[in-house]
């Protein structure tokens, strides 16, 4: 049995329930194919500190492989920003205090957007339109290092010109720093130029695509587009249409923003892939293309493989536990999902599933986000999350508190310690239960741990990705729905 749940630890399984049938037959899937995984397991201390803070070589990224170049002509790899040369830090403690840097703005972000979001009432608080005036205006950016977790490479005009591109779910946008810059940041790539992509098409200020922009202007004759985001960077330029090369497929005539003037983003990468769920998303703008649907599995952390991006309906898994997604016109390129409650070694705690709710007017409600890495809970059911934990754990060593963290343990005496698993029970039934490696962190090199989870500073639900990694997860845009499983990374 200790064998078993040794097996059992190296891969984030998935508990699923009955199966469940999509409303298309093209995506009729079950979830019937359970992995059982234990309530409780033994947790190896020392290799897990080993893989995740020793210093590795930053990653080369790689182009597809000839098979994968045959069957899979809509695949990226993706890899996390702390695995690429021009972000990469050979101290453990600081990627650590950098990424909970990030995570802190990125989660201010969210709510702030969902604020402004809201401030007209009935999802209004949104800006008409803007002058040339607007687009000239200094911003000060609060970033030093850049935010972004998770980097694809993909190809940027005719020829294509292969440049690293932040995904984030919660964006709605595909931009890319262009000539002439008036104010860049540093990439790793040279900055994307106009003039050498013969196709490469300005939109004009009446069309129905600069029309589907939500911070849109004219000048000139010529779409212009802003973005800013929370942390206090941005990115400002003109709409243009553009042939993207994903994997081994050309898409012609998607609406990128061309930045002529940016600040404070994902350090060394050349802009941002927006798969949100909004109409001008790389999924929304690829539609009848890929059948609104795609499929990430963010690599699990201390490893040296990489992770992977797909899109069309071929990629939608077999067996996968189904949940609806919930829409938040608020926030609709966010993803929702339903969650009913929270479980600490195979048991329920007693939480009301009304703190997880999304109301009528917006407010609440689990969002599913790449770019956040720490899951944040309401407070209330935080700590009774938190508290049970730590009931189930009475026999380990506690740790001062590290950063947003405020349950840590000392482990460094100890080669492997038994610790319980914990679950998201999904509205409608389907149970996702992580191992230790998705919620018990190392932050520093001598064994302190850390539980990965945090209050959040409002009624909005988070999962973030350290708890997403190693598992599958899959988008069924046209359908409404959500995929855990049963493939793991």
């Amino acid at each position: 049995m200790l064998l078993l749940a040794f097996q059992a630890f190296l891969l984030p399984l998935l508990l699923l329930q009955p199966r469940l049938i999509l409303s298309t037959s093209e995506t009729t899937t079950s979830s019937g194919h359970a992995i059982p995984y234990p309530a409780f397991e033994h947790f190896n201390v020392k290799e897990t500190i080993a893989a995740e803070t020793n210093i590795r070589a930053p990653y080369e990224y790689n182009e597809l492989s000839a098979d994968e170049q045959e069957n899979k002509t809509w695949k990226l790899h993706l890899v996390h920003r702390d695995k690429l040369s021009f972000a990469w830090l050979n101290d453990h403690r600081r990627r650590f205090e950098s990424r909970m840097k990030r995570d802190v703005k990125r989660v201010a972000s969210l709510i702030r957007r969902l604020k402004i979001s809201g401030a007209g009432g009935g999802g209004g608080g949104r800006k008409a339109s803007y002058e040339v005036d607007d687009f000239g205006s200094e911003v000060i950016s609060g970033m030093d290092q850049g935010s972004g977790e998770y980097f694809v490479r993909i190809g940027i005009g005719s020829p294509a010109r292969s440049q690293y591109m932040v995904i984030d779910s919660g964006s709605d946008i595909v931009w890319v720093q262009c000539q002439p810059c008036s104010q860049c940041y540093h990439q790793s790539d040279p900055v994307f130029d106009p003039a050498g992509s013969a196709s490469f098409a300005g939109v004009s200020c009446s069309s129905l695509v600069c029309g589907r922009v939500e911070n849109s202007g004219c000048h000139a004759g010529r779409c212009k587009y802003e973005v800013a985001y929370g942390d206090g960077s941005y990115t400002k330029g003109t709409l243009a249409l553009e042939t993207l090369t994903i994997g081994h497929t050309e898409v012609q005539n998607v609406a990128i923003g061309c930045g002529h003037m940016n600040q404070g983003m994902f350090v060394g990468a050349a802009g941002l892939l927006g798969l949100g769920g909004g109409s001008m998303s790389l999924v929304g703008q690829l539609g009848g293309q890929t059948g609104g649907a795609f499929s990430y599995c963010l690599v699990s952390r201390g490893t040296d493989s990489f992770g992977t991006l797909e899109f069309g309906r071929s990629v939608l898994p077999i067996g996968a536990a189904w949940v609806p997604l919930l829409r938040n016109p608020r926030a609709p390129s966010f993803y929702y999902i339903g969650l009913s409650g929270l479980g600490v070694g195979g048991m329920q705690i007693p939480i009301s599933e009304d703190i997880f709710r999304l109301t009528e007017l917006g407010d609440g409600g689990v969002v599913m986000d790449t770019g956040t890495a720490v899951t944040r809970l309401p407070t209330a059911a935080y700590l009774a999350f938190r508290d049970t934990f730590l009931a189930e754990t009475a026999n380990l060593p506690r740790a001062p508190s590290v950063s947003i963290f405020d349950t840590c343990y000392d482990l460094s005496g100890f080669v492997t310690v038994r610790v319980p698993t914990i679950s998201f029970f999904l509205s409608g039934g389907p149970i996702v239960t992580l191992p230790a490696r998705n919620f018990l962190i190392p932050v520093d090199e001598r064994g302190t741990f850390c539980f990965a989870f945090a209050p959040s500073p409002s009624g909005l639900s988070i999962i973030g990705n350290i708890q997403q990694e190693g598992i599958q997860i899959s988008f069924d845009g046209a359908n409404g729905f959500v995929g855990f499983g049963p493939n793991v990374c």
